[in-house]
C-alpha cells in the first residue's frame, strides 16, 4: 500500500514541476481558437478554408488567412490587401483594429496570443547550443522595422495587388496555408501549382524553423513586422509589465533574464511574458492594467499593510492608524474583523487578512475567467465544426449544368470606346452564345502560374478560330488595379479572347474554386460542366479537354 501511496505522490510531483505555465495554457487557448475550423484540415473542394462572416475579423496574432482551421482574417495580411486596394483612399478600418489591440495589449500579443510565437518557443526547447541575445542580436532586430515599411507599405502602395511579405517570406503562411492544404490527400491537385515561388517560401520556412532551434524567437525578434507594429504601442498598452523606477536599484537581473533584445523592461522589444517580475529583488517591475482587476483600495492596502515599518509587538489601536492617513487602506483589508479585534491584532496578523482576502478574490477572478474562456472554446469548437457553413455558395462539380452568370469586360480587345477615347463597360452573359464550348480561365495579376498560362489560352482559341468561347476572368477583389496591370504588362493587340471581372464575387467558388489560382473550367455545348483544374493547366491537356467536350 505504501509503495503505491508512492507511486502516485511522484507522478504528482512530476506533473506539478512539469505542468505548463499559465502564460503556455494562454498561448495554446489562443491557437485553437484562432483555428477552430478543424474540419478544414480533411476537408475537399469548396469545404477546405472557412470563408463565413468571421473571416471579415482579425486575429490579434500571426495567423494566416489561407490555413484550413482558421477562423479569422491575419492582421497583417488585412493591411497588406488593405494597402494593394486602397488608392487614395486610407485603410481605416484595418488600422483602425490594428490601433485598438496596440493600445489595448501592445507586444502582450506577441507574449501571450501569438500562435507563431508559440511555435517559436516549443522549437527552443529543443536541448542544443543557444545563441545568446548580444548588441548584435540587438542591432539585427530592427530589420523587422525594414521588412514592415518595405514589404507590408511601400510594395503593395507602389505595386498595386502585390501583399509581399504573404507573397514571398511569412512562415505561417507556408506552414499553415500551403503546409495545411497539402498535407490533405483530397488536395492532390495543388502539387501541380508549386513553382519556384514555393521552394523560395518552403526554403524559408526551414531556415526560421532551425534559426528557432538556436535562437529564442528567431523569426519574432528579427523578422515579424505585426510585432514591428505592436512594438510602437507597447508603452502606452493597457496591459503589460511596468517598472517603477523609484524602486528600482538598476541590478540588471530583468535585463538578463529577458530572453529578447530589451534595453530596458516594456520598450518596444519587450512582448510582456512577465518572466522578469519574478526575479527583480525590490520588487519593482508588476503589471499594468491590475487595477482593471483589483479594486485601488485593496491593492494600496496590501502595499501598506505589508510596507516595512519598525518591528515592534506593541499593539497600536485603530483610530491611530486612522490619524496617520490610512483610512481608505485599512477599511478594506480587514472589513471582516470587528474594530475591537482590529485595536489587538499585530501588523503580521493584519497583513495575512490582506493577504487571504486578496488571494480569495484572485481565485474566484481566475476561476471565472478560465470558465468563460473554456465556454468560448468548446462553443467555437463545435460551431466551427458542426453548424457553421464553409461557405453558403452551392459548388457545381464536372456533370453538372453551369449557372449561368453576367461578366464585366473593361479591356480594349473586349469593348469599344467613346469619342473621347474612354473605355465602354460591357456587360454579357457566360453561356450566351450557346452550341459552343465555353472555356473559362479564372486569374490573379499577383498570380505567377496565371500570367504564365494566359499565352497559351490565346494561342488555343485562336487555333479554334471562333469554334469555342473563351473568357479569361479576374478575381473580383482588387479590380481597380487590374486595367492598370494589363496595360502595362499585356500587349492587348495580341489577345483576341474576351478579359473580364467577375462582378458577383460567388462564381469562381460555384465552379470548384479552393482560394487558389488559377482555376479552369470547360462547359460542353449543352452548358454541362466537363473538365475541372486548379492550377495551372498546360496546352496538351486543355486541349484534349475541349476535344473532349466537344464530342459529348
Amino acid at each position: 500500500m505504501a509503495k503505491v501511496k508512492n507511486f502516485f505522490k511522484k507522478v504528482g510531483l512530476w506533473f506539478k514541476n512539469h505542468a505548463p505555465s499559465k502564460r503556455r495554457l494562454i498561448q495554446v487557448y489562443a491557437a485553437l481558437l484562432y483555428n477552430a475550423n478543424i474540419k478544414g484540415f480533411f476537408g475537399k473542394g469548396s469545404d477546405i478554408i472557412y470563408r463565413g462572416g468571421m473571416k471579415n475579423v482579425c486575429a490579434p496574432g500571426l495567423n494566416c488567412y489561407s490555413c484550413p482551421g482558421a477562423v479569422a482574417a491575419c492582421p497583417l495580411g488585412a493591411l497588406q490587401n488593405a494597402m494593394a486596394s486602397s488608392g487614395t483612399r486610407a485603410p481605416y478600418y484595418i488600422l483602425g483594429i490594428l490601433a485598438l489591440f496596440g493600445l489595448m495589449l501592445g507586444r502582450t500579443i506577441c507574449g501571450f496570443l501569438c500562435p507563431v510565437g508559440l511555435g517559436q518557443e516549443l522549437l527552443h526547447k529543443i536541448k542544443t547550443p543557444k545563441l545568446k541575445k548580444s548588441r548584435y542580436t540587438r542591432i539585427l532586430s530592427y530589420f523587422k522595422y525594414v521588412l514592415l515599411i518595405v514589404c507590408v507599405i511601400a510594395i503593395p502602395l507602389i505595386y498595386h495587388g502585390i501583399p509581399a511579405f504573404c507573397k514571398y517570406i511569412c512562415p505561417a503562411g507556408t506552414f499553415g496555408g500551403a503546409g495545411g492544404l497539402l498535407s490533405n490527400p483530397a488536395n492532390a491537385d495543388f502539387f501541380d501549382m508549386l513553382g519556384y515561388l514555393f521552394s523560395w517560401k518552403f526554403i524559408l520556412l526551414v531556415i526560421f524553423i532551425v534559426g528557432s532551434i538556436f535562437v529564442y524567437r528567431f523569426f519574432c525578434r528579427f523578422f515579424c513586422p505585426l510585432g514591428a507594429i505592436y512594438g510602437f504601442f507597447n508603452r502606452i498598452a493597457l496591459i503589460g509589465v511596468k517598472l517603477d523606477k523609484q524602486k528600482c536599484v538598476d541590478c540588471g537581473l530583468c535585463i538578463q533574464t529577458c530572453q529578447m533584445d530589451i534595453k530596458h523592461v516594456g520598450d518596444h522589444e519587450c512582448i510582456n511574458c512577465g518572466a522578469c517580475i519574478p526575479v527583480c529583488p525590490t520588487k519593482a517591475i508588476s503589471w499594468k492594467g491590475s487595477k482593471i482587476f483589483l479594486h485601488s483600495s485593496e491593492i494600496q492596502a496590501l502595499q501598506a499593510v505589508g510596507a516595512d515599518a519598525p518591528a515592534s509587538t506593541e499593539q497600536k489601536p485603530l483610530g491611530a492608524l486612522l490619524e496617520s492617513g490610512t483610512t481608505e487602506v485599512v477599511t478594506a483589508p480587514v472589513a471582516a474583523v470587528s474594530v475591537a479585534e482590529t485595536e489587538t491584532v499585530s501588523r503580521e496578523e493584519r497583513l495575512k487578512i490582506a493577504e487571504n482576502k486578496l488571494k480569495k478574490r484572485s481565485f474566484w477572478l481566475q476561476f471565472s475567467a478560465w470558465a468563460v474562456a473554456l465556454a468560448v472554446l468548446i462553443a467555437s469548437l463545435v460551431y466551427f465544426n458542426f453548424f457553421a457553413a464553409t461557405s453558403n455558395v452551392m459548388v457545381y462539380k464536372v456533370g453538372d449544368k453551369c449557372p449561368d452568370f453576367t461578366l464585366e469586360t473593361v479591356y480594349k480587345n473586349a469593348g469599344s470606346c467613346d469619342g473621347d477615347g474612354n473605355q465602354i463597360i460591357n456587360r454579357f452573359s457566360v453561356l450566351e452564345s450557346r452550341g459552343k464550348v465555353t472555356v473559362i480561365n479564372y486569374w490573379e495579376t499577383t498570380c505567377d502560374p496565371c500570367k504564365e498560362e494566359l499565352p497559351w489560352f490565346e494561342r488555343i482559341y485562336r487555333e479554334y478560330d471562333g469554334a469555342i468561347n473563351m473568357v479569361a476572368i479576374h478575381n473580383y477583389m482588387r479590380t481597380e488595379n487590374v486595367q492598370e496591370f494589363i496595360n502595362k504588362n499585356m500587349d492587348l493587340s495580341e489577345y483576341t479572347m474576351l478579359l473580364a471581372l467577375d462582378i458577383q464575387e460567388d462564381t469562381y467558388t460555384q465552379l470548384g474554386g479552393k482560394g487558389a489560382y488559377p482555376l479552369t473550367v470547360i462547359v460542353d455545348a449543352d452548358g454541362i460542366i466537363s473538365f475541372v483544374q486548379q492550377g495551372k493547366v498546360n496546352e496538351d491537356v486543355l486541349s484534349n479537354a475541349i476535344e473532349s467536350a466537344m464530342k459529348n
